[in-house]
């Protein structure tokens, strides 16, 4: 697409550093806030917020529990852009739009991001409740953020995927789980377009496939940061188990709930990893 002033994310950045000069502020990590992660911004120091909604352009979160905006604060003495809600390619934004408040952060300077979401569990091991750690994905059942016309800053044509959640975070991530006595699991995660759940076909077709959880996010994000050269980490909370919903009709307020009551042990994993490896 032909970025325009209000949708390129690189101006946009530049917006941003504007609005919050006097924080004296230069982020060095990002962290999305999915589903009953907001909590997380109570245990930064809030140093300025923006709305979405008063970015000029930008797009705006429609989804109950996701807030829309953007903290800027310090995590002990470490400088985090939380990213409080995101947009999701259901709610009818094109994906390049989906992908903009990721690009934003990327541009604001950071070196990591650590994204989150709640998901729907496909491997019959886990539970309502599981905390999985994202070591790979499945892209095929979404659009590619990627596609039109290329610009050199956001990383190469043909980005490589085989590394896209960062190894030697995933080991800090297991490690501070264990000392903390937090079950982790790894798993892959799968993007489907939403909003309809999945149906049980689809559900035993994505778990054929590798999947161990699904969900409406993340991926687009991975994809286009990891081709930016961004380390990733993603965490998923499992909120109902999809592979074995034949009888059971989820609803998004369920789904609201689990990882509500799963946000104090996300909150805590996601705060101190972030705080080893940035020691």
């Amino acid at each position: 697409m032909a970025y325009t002033e209000h949708s390129d994310p690189e101006k946009i950045a530049e917006w941003i550093k504007s609005r919050i000069r006097d924080i004296d502020f230069s982020p060095v990590f990002g962290i999305v806030l999915g589903s009953g992660l907001g909590g997380l911004a109570d245990e930064i120091e809030v140093l300025d917020r923006i709305s979405y909604r008063d970015i000029p352009g930008f797009p705006v979160s429609t989804v109950q529990g996701h807030k829309g905006e953007y903290i800027f604060g310090k995590l002990q003495d470490i400088p985090v852009i939380l990213m409080n809600g995101r947009v999701h390619f259901y709610e009818g934004y094109p994906m390049e739009q989906v992908v903009l408040p990721v690009r934003v952060m990327a541009f604001m300077g950071v070196h990591s991001i650590f994204l989150t979401n709640a998901s729907g569990g496909l491997n019959r091991e886990f539970k309502p409740g599981t905390i999985m750690c994202i070591k790979d994905h499945i892209a095929s059942f979404i659009p590619s953020p990627l596609i039109g016309p290329h610009e050199e800053r956001f990383g190469p044509r043909f980005p490589a995927m085989n590394e896209v959640y960062d190894r030697e975070y995933i080991g800090i991530m297991h490690s501070v789980a264990e000392e903390m006595g937090i079950e982790l699991e790894d798993g892959v995660y799968l993007q489907v377009t939403g909003p309809a759940y999945e149906s049980p076909a689809e559900s035993r077709a994505y778990q054929m496939l590798g999947a161990d959880a699904v969900g409406m996010s993340t991926v687009c994000e991975a994809v286009v940061l990891s081709a930016m050269g961004i380390r990733l980490l993603g965490l998923s909370c499992v909120t109902d188990m999809a592979i074995d919903n034949e009888d059971i009709a989820v609803t998004h307020e369920e789904v609201q709930e689990v990882a509500n009551r799963a946000g104090e042990k996300l909150k805590a994993l996601v705060k101190n990893t972030v705080i080893r490896i940035c020691k």
